[in-house]
């Protein structure tokens, strides 16, 4: 492990500041904005058909409702968001909604059935990352005309390929990809068969307590009051800053320049404990930090190196030394938290274990791999605390630092070798993740449905199918037994060293309150926040 002083030399200055800061008369955010320090250069789009990224799915939780949604503070009980009221047919396959009335749009028109079919049927047609949440249903642009359809003004029916959950159906519409736009104003950007996507990218049409005034790439976001939301948010403009260093986060917000840090590091975040001045939020989230080992690679897709590289690396020590108040340990796909979660933790820093996994695999002498990873803090220092751990087995990491979106397309695209990334949870049931680790249906560069499993090329039917066995299960005794058994052989076998969980701390301003941030991430609301 590379020492505690050499990789926290920066923040450990900043750290000092909190009682060395000039406390003279600083700037002060304007009244009735909110300005917030964040790391958001993962935005690759704003459009919720596409967007399924950590900071693009937090605004779009902001910008638009959905059919269904979570609470914030019990993410596992569903409620009706723009529905009011919904009913399954005998037959588990034909579930209909009725719309909630008066829910308006930003632009004052009154939200209809019209809109939540083209939004759905948007989301299909356009098949993005997030569509599989909702192809999964056996909606496709050939069908959906005649499997999502509005039956009256308020009335929406919905028509999936197999019996279906209730539950799981609604947990998924209450995902992002879900969010529901306003057909007029979409459709009339539309271009070249687009959808209107090259317009939302950077535009909003939503229902939501706030609209996009504009998005610049890792720079900032402006979001304004929606003045015909359902209910009005208590801050009319909320302003997302990019800030990379979390140093820098801090300083601007001692000087008053930001309302909210959201990414300090662990010491800067102890600093801020019992400091009157500061007020703390926590929440333990269900985003995960894991390597992805590209299938398409000769030797990585040899499953005794695979087993190397996770028993080389020091998931404790990493921890402990980089980011304690920031993550927890945890190894298996499904976050602590949700249904059927293991917490066991099979794997720790072996190195002779390691080595000899790797001679028996033909590579006594290691090798040379590429290793994608956000260049930010803190996961450059984790990344170069991989980079040792990898080196005392005999694998050298070939540093490959970037922005997120651009380690995002890559690994998208299957250019990786080895990456260092983060992934959230889109809906409070297991299949959220059981789907994206360990469902491959089709392993060609062409697939319809490409999961974190696809994009590293790992061809699976076995667990496809109890994958898919598992999500249909209707017990769910039975089911969370599955889940867990999936979770066991996953570890064992997979192409993911699943590291840590995501612990999220925003640090405010004590003249902030109301800030809630969300076990998911577009279940973080900005709505509530007041600010004196």
């Amino acid at each position: 492990m590379p020492s505690r002083r050499t990789l926290f030399a920066a923040s450990g200055a900043a750290f000092l500041s909190w009682d060395a800061v000039i406390r003279a008369a600083h700037a002060q955010t304007p009244p009735g904005v909110l300005v917030m320090a964040k790391q958001i250069d993962d935005v690759i789009s704003l459009d919720p058909a596409e967007s399924f990224e950590f900071t693009g799915t937090e605004i779009c939780g902001n910008v638009y409702q959905k059919l269904t949604t979570t609470a914030t503070d019990d993410p596992a009980r569903l409620a009706g968001d723009l529905a009011e009221s919904w009913t399954a047919g005998d037959d588990a396959k034909t579930f209909t909604f009725t719309l909630k009335p008066g829910q308006k749009f930003a632009s004052g028109k009154e939200v209809t059935a019209e809109d939540v079919v083209y939004s759905l049927q948007r989301v299909v047609a356009l098949n993005k990352s997030p569509a599989f949440i909702i192809n999964q249903f056996g909606f496709t642009k050939d069908n959906m005309a005649q499997t999502i359809r509005a039956t009256g003004p308020r009335t929406v029916v919905l028509t999936t390929a197999e019996p279906t959950a209730t539950s799981f159906l609604l947990y998924c519409l209450s995902a992002a990809v879900g969010s529901i736009v306003e057909k007029a104003v979409v459709s009339a950007r539309a271009a070249n068969d687009d959808w209107g996507n090259a317009w939302m990218k950077a535009n909003s049409a939503g229902s939501g307590p706030y609209r996009i005034v504009s998005w610049r790439a890792s720079e900032a976001v402006t979001l304004d009051a929606n003045p015909n939301a359902a209910r009005a948010p208590a801050t009319r403009r909320i302003i997302l800053r990019h800030v990379a260093d979390p140093s820098a986060q801090l300083l601007g917000l001692q000087r008053g320049d930001y309302d909210v840090a959201r990414n300090l590091a662990s010491d800067q975040i102890r600093g801020a404990q019992g400091d009157s001045r500061y007020t703390l939020v926590t929440q333990r989230k269900a985003g995960l930090l894991y390597i992805a080992m590209n299938q398409k690679h000769p030797i990585l897709s040899k499953p005794g190196v695979r087993q190397a590289i996770k028993w080389a690396i020091d998931y404790e020590g990493i921890q402990r030394n980089i980011v304690p108040s920031n993550y927890a340990v945890h190894q298996a796909f499904l976050p602590e938290g949700l249904p059927g979660a293991l917490t066991e933790k099979p794997f720790k820093a072996d190195v002779a274990a390691a080595k000899k996994l790797l001679a028996e695999a033909g590579h006594p002498d290691g090798f040379e791999i590429g290793f994608d990873f956000f260049s930010g803090p803190p996961v450059n220092d984790i990344a170069q605390a991989v980079q040792a751990n990898l080196a005392a087995i005999g694998i050298r990491a070939r540093m490959l630092p970037g922005e997120m979106r651009s380690v995002i397309t890559k690994t998208r695209a299957r250019q990786h070798d080895l990456a260092l990334l983060r992934w959230g949870s889109d809906y409070f049931d297991p299949h959220s993740n059981a789907e994206a680790f360990s469902m491959n249906p089709d392993n060609g560069d062409d697939a319809r449905n490409k999961t974190l499993a696809w994009r590293s090329a790992w061809a699976i039917p076995e667990l496809t199918a109890r994958t898919v066995a598992a999500v249909k299960e209707t017990d769910g005794e039975k089911r969370v037994a599955m889940y867990e058994a999936l979770q066991r052989d996953h570890q064992q076998q997979s192409p993911f060293a699943i590291m840590l969980q995501d612990l999220e701390v925003a640090v405010a301003r004590n003249t902030v309150k109301g800030l809630q941030i969300g076990v998911l991430n577009d279940r973080t609301n900005y709505a509530g926040v007041t600010k004196a």
